[in-house]
């Protein structure tokens, strides 16, 4: 019996992971992410000696109930998505009528603001970086770029010369599930990989990655995020700037002065590449957080108050 549940289970994962290929276009993270926790659930299942196909709210808020102690809420929200894909996946398919996920409530997750950078800062940085060395210029071309463009770092490794549009004022980004988007550049950003180009005309590259903009002159190949973080890392560290920042901090940095300078939240949302909307808000909180400081920094009532 349990073994052609198991059989079953597993027929039930791949045509699910077929579906997720073909109609979703997910990345291989979050694809892989779906399917562990789908067969998260499968072993729950199990032990409980119920069928996947017979499952009622109940029994998936009671397998929520045991991630509760063991996954922080994001990690159990995460799940759920899987989760939820999944059952929607069977309906469509017709091996169930009703999806047991639509009654069910997902774990409240607090909003957790990025740091933000000011232009200031993220200029202290750019103009700290030793044009002496080698990979000066393309580290000043990588953070222009990642700032002015609002890339994730995955993009900007991934950036190539074919997607650069500079005469136009455009570049081409992929991201996540192979989504593009074209991104206007700033004539800065422009500068600076116009200078970057002719360090890594020096560069013999090797085959495979010609094509790739961002290249290592040391391993001669295009970049990694890891390489990326430790960039920006040690070069906070050199500047004395006090903030935990990341590459992904230029893309927070961007959208918050984007919001700041008057632009409407849907060309935000557009030039992140961001799927929904929901994700894109995060910057209005971002805002008013500033603003508040703002006000009782300023406000005549407070100074007074501080005095």
């Amino acid at each position: 019996m349990r073994e052609g549940v198991q059989i079953e289970n597993n027929r039930l994962t791949l045509k699910f992971k077929q579906y997720l290929l073909l109609e979703k276009a997910l990345s291989t993270n979050t694809l892989d992410a779906y399917i562990h926790d789908v067969e998260k659930l499968f072993e729950y299942l199990e032990k409980k000696d119920i069928h996947p196909l017979n499952v009622k709210l109940e029994d998936l808020e009671d397998f929520l109930g045991t991630l509760h102690d063991k996954v922080r809420a994001r990690s159990q929200a995460r799940i759920l998505s899987g989760i939820r894909s999944f059952y929607q996946y069977l309906v469509l398919d017709g091996h169930i009528k009703a999806d047991p996920t639509l009654l069910l409530e997902a774990p409240k997750i607090g909003v957790k603001l990025p740091e933000v950078l000011s232009i200031q800062e993220i200029d202290m940085l750019i103009n700290g970086i030793n044009l002496d060395k080698r990979e000066g210029q393309r580290n000043r071309a990588i953070i222009e770029t990642m700032y002015s463009c609002g890339l994730r770092v995955s993009e900007a490794c991934n950036l190539k010369l074919s997607d650069l549009y500079l005469k136009e004022g455009f570049i081409k980004v992929e991201g996540k599930g192979s989504k593009q988007r074209l991104v206007p550049i700033s004539e800065r950003a422009i500068a600076e990989i116009m200078g970057y180009l002719t360090d890594r005309a020096n560069i013999d590259i090797k085959p495979g990655h010609e094509d790739y903009l961002f290249v290592s002159a040391h391993f001669k190949k295009k970049m990694s995020r890891i390489t990326m973080f430790h960039i920006i890392k040690e070069l906070a560290e050199q500047v004395g700037l006090k903030k935990t920042i990341s590459p992904h901090t230029f893309r927070h940095s961007f959208a918050t002065h984007l919001l700041e300078g008057g632009a409407n939240l849907r060309v935000i949302q557009s030039m992140l590449g961001h799927e929904d909307i929901g994700t894109t808000e995060i910057y209005t909180h971002i805002d008013a957080q500033r603003l508040r400081s703002e006000i009782i920094e300023h406000h005549p009532r407070n100074r007074k108050k501080n005095s």
